[in-house]
């Protein structure tokens, strides 16, 4: 869950700013998100638009890392102790790794705004995140890491990169991913086309794909299908107000990868589709080494609790 502290942060920066035009900029971003253009267009350049995207994104981005995050870390075997945020915006994916990993005694973040990152630090210290922390200037099309980290986390940034900036990027950051490297994309068919692409190349260049795989097959997904997942995020009414909703939570959709040099232990099934649940039995659809399978779980057998308590992304 978003934490308390963070959200007290965000409402405060926003306090500055009148709600219309917080609302404008935030519906700004929003459509600059769904475009997905790849041109390296810049999201934010006025105190404004980071102060909207903090409300609006922020939420949204720490539930979907934390969930891909959380979906990693039951298939891996690795001490983390220094990671990296990269395009951290105003560090969503960096409170995220934090609040799931005690063992971690460091975090970087590097991000392009200068506004984003002169914010992003402010809510780490203002709402003390618990960890040493540095934000860097880095344009992710040309600039590189200064060292490497054990984990590395890239979200939301590939979609709005070229396809050359994109797989530099992707062979910079496993370069520099002593452990894990984790990728957030939106779970859109283009998000996923960017996933997929990164797979692709993170397999050629010797990684073991940990999650959410059942290991380094091809995917067997078609063109008119793809693989996300779904993080509920709590709307605060500052969100509710930004977004113009009444419902008090959000569901974002998200895909991601995670490729890993540490050891790993892929799952056997993994849930693509909500559940489909019935008084005697549940349908699942679920991604094996074999390919794409439909299974029924019915009432006799020993998975049928879990399978009812589970959800699209859960292994079994």
């Amino acid at each position: 869950m978003f934490p308390e502290r963070l959200s007290a942060a965000v409402e405060a920066n926003a306090l500055a700013y009148d709600h219309k035009e917080l609302a404008k900029a935030a519906a700004q971003i929003s459509e600059k998100y769904r475009a997905e253009r790849g041109d390296g267009s810049r999201l934010v350049t006025k105190d404004c638009e980071t102060a909207a995207y903090a409300a609006v994104r922020m939420p949204a981005t720490f539930a979907a890392v934390s969930a891909a995050l959380e979906h990693t870390l039951e298939h891996t075997d690795c001490e983390i102790s220094a990671a990296a945020d990269i395009g951290a915006g105003t560090g969503a994916a960096g409170w995220a790794a934090a609040e799931l990993l005690e063992s971690i005694a460091e975090l970087h973040c590097y991000e392009r705004e200068p506004k984003m990152r002169e914010t992003g630090s402010r809510f780490m210290q203002e709402a003390d995140i618990g960890i040493k922390t540095e934000w860097h200037s880095f344009d992710i099309t040309k600039d590189t890491p200064g060292r490497s980290y054990d984990l590395i986390i890239i979200s939301y940034t590939l979609n709005e990169l070229s396809e050359k900036d994109r797989e530099r990027a992707v062979d910079m950051l496993w370069e520099k991913a002593d452990k894990l490297l984790l990728i957030v994309e939106p779970g859109t068919k283009a998000g996923y086309a960017n996933i997929l692409a990164a797979r692709e190349r993170l397999i050629k260049a010797g990684a073991d794909i940990a999650c959410p795989c059942p290991g380094n097959g091809k995917c067997p997904l078609n063109g008119d299908d793809w693989c996300h997942f779904t993080a509920r995020a709590q709307r605060t009414k500052l969100h509710k107000l930004l977004k113009g909703g009444d419902v008090p939570y959000e569901d974002e959709k998200f895909s991601f990868i995670a490729a890993a040099k540490c050891a790993v232990k892929p799952c056997e099934k993994r849930i693509l589709r909500h559940p489909q649940i019935s008084g005697g039995f549940v349908d699942l659809r679920v991604c094996t080494a074999d390919g794409i399978s439909d299974i029924r779980v019915t009432k006799s057998s020993k998975q049928f609790k879990s399978a009812r308590k589970a959800d699209c992304g859960d292994s079994i």
